[in-house]
This record gives C-alpha cells, structure tokens and sequence, in this order.
C-alpha cells in the first residue's frame, strides 16, 4: 500500500502503472478541504498532454494502480 497524506497531495508526483494514452506520469496540482479537512476534490495532471482528472485520492494507495514519483 502507497502511504498518502492527505496534507501532502499537492505537487505530489505518481506514476500509473497502466499506461492509457502515453499518459504515465502525473502531478497533483489541485486539493480541496472542507472545514473539517478532509479531501473533497482532488485534479490529477497528465504531464505528457496537460489533460486533467478529477480522482479519489484514496486510489493512489493501490500499488496496483499507482506508484509514488516518477519511474
């Protein structure tokens, strides 16, 4: 399982194990709190085309999915 902090998402770099698109690596580059801080948005960026994802960021602790940085 991938460690993530909720309070560490931005800027964080990932890298998709599944490769869609030539889309492998990404950044988070956008984090919404509510009052209570918990995550209630979170965009994801494909660093190859810029595209942007809204994901549930509870997805990146799959190592089956995802890895921490870029590799």
């Amino acid at each position: 399982m991938n460690l993530v902090s909720p309070k560490k998402l931005l800027h964080s770099k990932w890298t998709k194990i599944a490769v869609i698109n030539k889309e492998k690596h990404f950044s988070i580059i956008d984090v919404e709190y509510d009052e209570d801080q918990k995550v209630v948005k979170c965009i994801i960026r494909a660093e190859i085309n810029d595209k942007q994802y809204q994901i549930n960021w509870r997805q990146l602790k799959d190592p089956k999915v995802w890895k921490t940085g870029w590799k």
